[in-house]
Parts: C-alpha cells; structure tokens; sequence
C-alpha cells in the first residue's frame, strides 16, 4: 500500500475561473463532477461552463463554527456538532468583459445600447435606438439579420441579443437571469439593456452576424432582436444580488489538479477594483469580486454543502 505522505503538494502557479448558470427560479445550479470532467482542457471547459481566464489573489475561507457538546458534571465534551456553516470567496479577474464585470458588479450590469437619435440622457445609458429583428437560420454564433440591417453594424461592435420587454415582473434574462423586476417598467430595451447573452462581432457577411463566441443562452428564439452595445455599466447600491455556479482549478507541475466547486455563488460585495503597479507608470485595474458560498443538498447521501475540493491526479 503506498504511503500518502510521499506526495509532495501541489505546486500551483495560477488558478483559472469557471462560472455557469444557476437557474434563479428553481434555485437549481450547474454541477461539476470532477470524476468525469476533471482532467478537462483549460482553454476548452466542459458546457455550460464558461471559461473566464485566470484570476489572481484567489482567497477561500472557512467560518463554519465547530462547537462542543456537554455533559455531565463537571461538563466534559463528548461530542462536536458544527453550526453557523459559512464559506467566502475573494479574488481578482485579470481580464475585463461582460461576465467579469457582471461578476464583480454584484449586482445589474447594464448593456449601454446605441441610444435612438436625441434621446434624454440617464446615468445608466439613454434609451436605445429600435433594436434588429433575427430572421430564421440564425444559430448561437451566427445572427441572421438581412443585408440592409447587417449594415448597420460594424466588425468588433459588441451586441445584446434577447426579446422585447412587454410588462413581466421577477427575473429576467435568458439564459442568465441578469436582473428581477419588481414592477411593470415602461422601457421596451429593458431585457436587453440587462441580458448577459451578450458577444462581440467577428465578421459581417451575406446579411449575416458572425460571433467570437456562442451566445451564453444558446440558439436565439424568434423573438429575440439584436440590439448594438456601446459599452456597460453597473450602479452601486442596486438591489439583484449576482448568482452563479463556480469553479476554480489549480494544476500542479505534474499535471495534477486541484478543484474548487461551489455550486452556488451569490455576490458578498459590490464594485471593488484593485490598481496594481505596472510598467511605464501606468497601474494594471484588476477587478475586485467577493462571494458567499449557498448550499445544496448532495443526492449522493443527503449532506448539505457549500463546495466541493477535489484533488485529480495526475
């Protein structure tokens, strides 16, 4: 039988973020299970998970409280029981796009969209110019759009896909929910100004919008419409909390692996970045992110947990 003390620890250089949906109404997250996917490609995740690049001053913290039982006189512990079950996470992204600002918004990350001709001016972005209809054979990285309208984008331009906003309150989104509406809100954008089924224009064809990458929610239905983003925006103190399923994964010089999985994510902090030296002068702007862990029930005997630590070998 091999000794386990001749393992040496894993000597990581750098931990690389995942995250996926979680189905708000359902509470129902994204598993990952590390004896099928665990030796997985860093650069190629397994879906729905979506590759978000390497992170730096990964923390984790425990603050589940383990406390004594008492019994007798005088009162001596005979048993332990674990109460106030907690777990936090704490990191930096590396690299800027819409999920990693979502992420580290904590809350609504708007799409600013084109805004319509003369339009007044809001501190979250104008109203916006009348989104594009999908005409049929549009696919998760290719819209279909027509000539005419093609011509209106532009190579690079980045763009919101999802339907028109008609009244309807709770979380909204496809795919992702990016908000949760309250009351009935008079802006036909809206679900568009919030969706995270967002991606960036590679080329422009025949009547046609090709991605750099799939949509997050999949092939786009017939109602959805394409609206041109400019830019996004987060507003400090809103009230939707971000949540998402996560994993983290570490691989060591021998090509074994350690992976952190929390099922369910939900932001602990809002806005936060962090400036750190570069060359030239200059300071590198990292975004800031903090989360609590939130439970599920395991299905393989019933326990309640926070994360999942796995350790692949190599």
């Amino acid at each position: 039988m091999s000794n386990a003390i001749e393992i040496m620890p894993p000597l990581v250089r750098r931990v690389r973020a995942y995250f996926a949906p979680v189905n708000r109404l359902t509470g129902q997250p994204t598993l990952f299970d590390p004896s099928q996917n665990g030796a997985f490609a860093f650069s190629s995740p397994p879906s729905p998970w979506v590759d978000l690049g390497w992170i730096a001053n990964f923390k984790r913290q425990c603050g589940t409280k383990i406390v004594p039982v008492k019994t007798g006189a005088p009162a001596t512990t005979y048993v332990q029981a674990r109460t106030d079950v907690e777990a936090t996470v704490h990191l930096n992204f590396e690299s800027w796009g819409k999920l990693q600002l979502s992420l580290a918004a904590g809350t609504q990350q708007m799409n600013l969209l084109l805004p319509a001709a003369d339009a007044v001016a809001e501190g979250s972005g104008a109203m916006a110019a009348s989104a594009v209809a999908l005409a049929s054979g549009s696919t998760t990285s290719v819209l279909q759009v027509g000539a005419a309208s093609a011509a209106s984008f532009a190579v690079g331009q980045w763009v919101a896909v999802d339907v028109d906003y008609t009244g309807q309150t709770g979380y909204l989104g496809s795919g992702v929910s990016g908000a949760y509406a309250k009351t009935a809100l008079a802006d036909v954008n809206y679900v568009r100004r919030i969706t995270l089924n967002v991606a960036r224009i590679a080329s422009i064809a025949n009547g046609a919008l090709t991605l750099d990458a799939p949509l997050l929610a999949g092939v786009p239905t017939a109602t959805m419409k394409v609206s041109a983003v400019v830019g996004f925006c987060d507003r400090e103190g809103s009230s939707f909390f971000q949540e998402w399923s996560a994993l983290f994964a570490g691989e060591g010089q021998q090509g074994e692996r350690v992976l952190w999985h929390y099922p369910r994510l939900q932001s602990l902090s809002g806005a936060a970045e962090a400036n750190v030296a570069s060359t030239g002068g200059y300071e590198k702007v990292m975004l800031g992110a903090a989360f609590r862990a939130l439970p599920v029930k395991d299905l393989v005997d019933g326990e309640t947990v926070v994360c999942f630590r796995s350790y692949v070998i190599a």
